[in-house]
């Protein structure tokens, strides 16, 4: 319907008071939709008693080898979303689980409490409930919080199994460390840690150095740098006696 009104004094003019219009559709493009087309396998599923989750057709599990599919992902979303009726969805990516927080603070504060006390195995089983918690958090949250907690947690549990002699564990997350942040010390000075302990002083001051690359002035690194080769040093000394000592 169109018509005429004033605005101001001496001043009109015509519009439409019509249903607001749709927004114009992009074109498909019909290269990128044949990839997309070519790529599309319909898979049978069925649902759980609660109609909460998606399970294989032929088995009723969320992951089925024999199937080839994999609900695990998606169906921890929709236990989310059904947890927590009153979710905005998705919320803004600034908000942060505070619940997942300070289960993570607790239990890895718990396990520092039995690290320090010296009872190594039981910190690494704290740290690993730390661990699990830490993956936990929703898809929608900036991935930094996930990574930050995940890698205090394994750095820690790097050092229990350190003392507990397990060295290949201890390298293992030490390695995992660096990869969730590679720029973060600890990591690389866990990593050093451990070579040292498995006597491979030349690798352990490789870590060093690649952890000061990210952190030049890193006191830990830089320390335990100068321990590494003043034994690489003294090593050297013995070998050179020990060949003058041959040669007489």
């Amino acid at each position: 319907m169109s018509h005429s009104h004033t605005h101001a004094p001496g001043e009109t003019h015509s519009h439409s008071h019509g249903p607001p219009q749709p927004a114009p559709q992009p074109a498909v493009d019909p290269a990128l939709q044949a990839l997309i087309d070519a790529d599309f396998i319909p898979t049978a599923l069925t649902l759980s008693p609660d109609t909460n989750l998606a399970l294989c057709a032929a088995h009723s599990v969320e992951k089925c080898t024999d199937c080839g599919i994999d609900y695990v992902n998606m169906n921890r979303l929709s236990k989310i979303l059904v947890a927590n009726p009153t979710l905005l969805c998705p919320p803004p990516s600034g908000v942060v689980s505070q619940k997942l927080t300070q289960a993570v603070t607790t239990t890895k504060d718990e396990g520092n409490t039995l690290f320090k006390a010296g009872n190594h195995i039981q910190a690494i089983k704290k740290y690993n409930t730390a661990a699990a918690f830490a993956i936990q958090r929703p898809p929608w949250e900036a991935n930094q919080w996930m990574r930050e907690e995940l890698s205090t947690v394994v750095s820690n549990r790097s050092a229990a199994y350190l003392e507990s002699r397990d060295y290949i564990a201890a390298l293992a997350d030490a390695e995992m460390v660096i990869q969730l942040r590679r720029n973060w010390g600890k990591g690389h000075f866990r990593k050093a840690k451990t070579l040292v302990a498995m006597e491979r002083l030349e690798e352990a001051a490789e870590a060093l150095k690649l952890g000061l690359a990210f952190e030049p002035s890193n006191a830990e690194l830089l320390g335990f740098l100068a321990e590494i080769q003043a034994k690489q040093a003294d090593s050297g000394k013995s070998e050179k006696q020990q060949v003058a000592v041959l040669a007489n």
